[in-house]
């Protein structure tokens, strides 16, 4: 995989978890989204 690539796909990722993790319980719950789960779906957002 390409470095330039692979850094992009880290950093989304970890964006991804920030922001999620950010957000409150009900928040979390409004969007269908259990704490849990906050990893498995960063990992699909890139």
């Amino acid at each position: 995989m390409n470095p330039i690539r692979a850094f992009r796909n880290w950093r989304r990722y970890t964006e991804t978890v920030r922001e999620l993790n950010s957000l409150n319980a009900r928040q979390l719950n409004d969007l269908g989204i259990n704490r849990a789960d906050i990893e498995k779906i960063a990992r699909k957002a890139i």
